[in-house]
Order: structure tokens, then C-alpha cells, then sequence
């Protein structure tokens, strides 16, 4: 894919103490590399000190305790720049992290670069790759079998978004804009550096804490049609609405992005509706809404700025037109020349076997599960894997892998 004296790419991510640099700090940061070739291999994370209390701990996990022993980011920011410096900043909701790590760069008196505009972020190049994903990186790990250990730890939040690039990375290989990134980096003046190379602080081992309702709505939330400013400040709500509260500091925060995004009131009001609409039509996915459920639901409308009667309604009866892509999807089973088949779990043949017998009746194997997959053949027809749990929501049919002489007979 072009020269290999590129570099590669940095993935980072960053758990903070709230949602806007220059008020709040970063409390844990995560830098995993990705080589031109989408080969995933070194990574390293800390934990920071921020000066300050955590902020939301029920959401990152991050304890008091843990960070007394941690480093200041002033004592790590020529660390960051030095396994940053060359590559290509990547980031899942990439306007969130770039603004956290050049403020805190820029405090410790290093000046970043690059511009956000010249990385690259696994949430909105998903339009692309898996078209009808969701905004959440757990939903684009989902799309490709990847195992997100622990949500909101830096180190597997990096690494998870790292594994999506490099599936980006080779499902389109030729792509110039890859180069194109990599030659920004590489010719950009990245200040000289003395990395102290201090001992990582890393969090003590413990029971992750089970995601809150609301949380667990967020994180299969679908894009949103449009510009991927409209994407950025939605992901930005869901990361605001997480605690089920909207701090002055950060609607003010809010209204700050929206415009600096050139998104209008108008247009920030329709966006606020539509996340309704898909947080009703998926708690509605089981079939009841509970009284817990109903609580969140009213509380995130009044945050939201909706009205208390669309929410009756909505709670009434499902949402009209929510699940029409799902049935589409779901009709039929019969196959076409190009149509593409995912494969998952452990075969009785070699996947790669496999997918040659599909390409030669005409199929497309598919490293992901998209709304454009017409079949996922599964070792286990009853797998709860995130591939298989993402297809049957989208209506795609599962089946075994006995399926295929059938299929590949045809």
C-alpha cells in the first residue's frame, strides 16, 4: 500500500474527567500503533493524574486510588508526542480525543502538528466500510467478530478501534487516501523530544461495573444520515447524556461544538429528535418497555428538550418505520451472483477453503456484517457472537454451516 517508510498510524484514545479540554483533564490515555499494512503492534497506556476529581468514575471506572500513583501528563507528554510523532492520529470520534491530547500537549509546552483534519476516525470512515453500523465502537467491533474487552479503558478502547482500522485497512488496500494521510504525518514538523519513558500506571483488576440501561441504548444507536459533523456532536451527546445528566458546563461545551461544527439550533434540535426515535424504537427491540426504562427514556426527553406527549406516544406502541430496513433485509433467502456471505466461528474446513468455493459460485465473502450482507453461515446457528447478534438485528439470515452444500450446490 505505497511505501512502507511511512510510519504507520497512532490509534489513541482517552478517558477524561469530563467532556471539554480546558475545563476537564485526562485521566487515562492509550496509544496503540497500526503499521501501512493494518499489522497491530505496539501499545502503551497510563493512567494520569488530572489535578482534579475524576468526574463520571461510574462510566470510565477509573478510582482515586488508581491515579495516586500516576503520572501527571506533564511527566508523560514527551512520551505521547514520541509514539505519536510520524503517524497518522486515528481515533473512534476522532474531534473528542485530537482536542484532549493537543490541549494537554500544548499545556506542557509541545504544539501538536497536525489538524483534526488531518487524521482519520474509525466511527466515520463506518459509513463507508460498514454502511448502517452504529456510532459506537462496540457496535463496529460487533460488525467484525472483535471482542471489546472492557468499554471505557483507554488500553481496550485503542486497541479495539486499532483492530477495526486494520480491517478498514484491508478491505481496501489501494485506497490513495491511506498514503495520502501517511505523507501529512510523515512531512509534518514534529517537534524534538526527551521521552522520560516512565513506568506505565495501570489500573488495579477488579469486576467491570454492568453498563446502565441508557448506556447499553447508546451503544447500538445507528449513524445518522448527513455530514459527519452531525455524527461528531451526536457522539458527543452520547458521551454527555452517559450519566443521565447535562452539566451547564457541558451544554454550554455543546453549543460551543455545534458551532464549530456549523450546525444550526434547527438543525441540533432535529438531530435531538432523531436520537429519540432510535432510543425508543431500541428499547422497544424486546417487545416491553419497563418502568426503569420508561424513567431513563423521560429523562434523556427532558434533557433532550422533547415533549413528555411524544414520549407517551412512543411508549404506546413502537415507533412507526423503525424496523422496515430489518424486515427488507429478512424476506427472502435466495442468493444471487455478487451477493456477500460472512463467514464465523470454527469451521470442520479452512475458511480459507471456504471462501474459495463462495468466490467460485459467484458469491462475495465479507469480512463484516453490514445491512448489505445477504447471509452469515455460522459454525453454531444458535452463536450469540457479535457478528451473529448484529445480523439478526439487521434481519439477516444465520445459518449452519451445512447450509453451504446446499448453498454452493445451488
Amino acid at each position: 500500500m505505497g511505501e512502507q517508510l511511512r510510519a504507520g498510524f497512532a490509534v489513541v484514545d482517552v478517558e477524561t474527567t469530563g467532556l471539554f479540554p480546558g475545563s476537564h483533564r485526562i485521566a487515562e490515555i492509550a496509544v496503540v500503533h497500526v503499521e501501512p499494512d493494518g499489522t497491530v503492534s505496539n501499545r502503551w497506556e497510563t493512567l494520569v493524574n488530572p489535578q482534579r476529581d475524576l468526574g463520571p468514575q461510574r462510566i470510565h471506572g477509573i478510582r482515586a486510588a488508581d491515579i495516586l500513583r500516576a503520572p501527571v501528563f506533564e511527566d508523560i507528554a514527551h512520551d505521547v508526542m514520541e509514539l505519536l510523532a510520524g503517524r497518522v492520529l486515528v481515533a473512534h470520534n476522532v474531534h473528542f480525543d485530537y482536542r484532549f491530547v493537543s490541549h494537554e500537549l500544548g499545556r506542557a509546552g509541545l504544539e501538536f502538528p497536525i489538524e483534526v483534519h488531518d487524521c482519520l476516525c474509525t466511527m466515520n470512515l463506518a459509513r463507508r466500510y460498514l454502511p448502517g453500523a452504529g456510532r459506537s465502537l462496540k457496535d463496529c467491533c460487533d460488525s467484525f467478530g472483535l471482542k471489546l474487552e472492557n468499554a471505557h479503558c483507554a488500553g481496550d478502547d485503542a486497541e479495539g478501534a486499532a483492530r477495526v482500522l486494520s480491517h478498514y485497512l484491508r478491505m481496501d488496500s489501494e485506497n490513495p487516501e491511506w498514503l495520502r494521510a501517511l505523507d501529512r504525518a510523515h512531512f509534518a514538523p514534529w517537534p524534538a523530544v526527551s521521552p522520560t519513558r516512565l513506568p506505565p500506571a495501570l489500573r488495579q483488576t477488579g469486576e467491570e461495573p454492568q453498563p446502565h440501561f441508557l448506556e447499553r441504548l447508546v451503544n447500538r444507536l445507528s449513524e445518522v444520515a448527513g455530514p459527519d459533523e452531525h455524527n461528531a456532536y451526536l457522539a458527543m451527546l452520547d458521551r454527555a447524556l452517559m450519566d443521565r445528566q447535562i452539566s451547564a458546563s457541558e451544554a454550554e461545551g455543546l453549543v460551543t461544538l455545534a458551532d464549530s461544527l456549523g450546525i444550526s439550533r434547527s438543525t441540533a434540535e432535529q438531530l435531538h429528535m432523531a436520537y429519540m426515535i432510535s432510543m425508543l424504537g431500541i428499547a422497544w427491540d424486546d417487545g416491553v418497555i419497563t418502568a426503569d426504562e420508561e424513567v431513563d427514556l423521560r429523562l434523556v426527553a427532558d434533557l433532550l428538550d422533547i415533549s413528555q406527549e411524544f414520549i407517551t406516544q412512543g411508549l404506546a406502541a413502537p415507533v412507526a418505520g423503525q424496523d422496515a430496513d430489518t424486515e427488507a433485509a429478512g424476506q427472502s433467502l435466495v442468493l444471487a451472483p455478487g451477493d456477500k456471505v460472512v463467514l464465523t466461528g470454527e469451521m470442520s474446513r479452512d475458511r480459507s477453503e471456504i471462501e474459495a468455493d463462495l468466490r467460485a459460485a459467484g458469491f462475495v465473502p465479507h469480512p463484516a456484517i453490514t445491512k448489505a450482507v445477504k447471509l452469515l453461515v455460522a459454525a453454531d446457528p444458535d452463536s450469540l457472537s457479535g457478528k451473529a447478534k448484529k445480523a439478526r438485528g439487521y434481519g439477516i439470515a444465520v445459518v449452519g454451516e451445512s447450509y453451504l452444500s446446499k448453498l454452493l450446490g445451488a
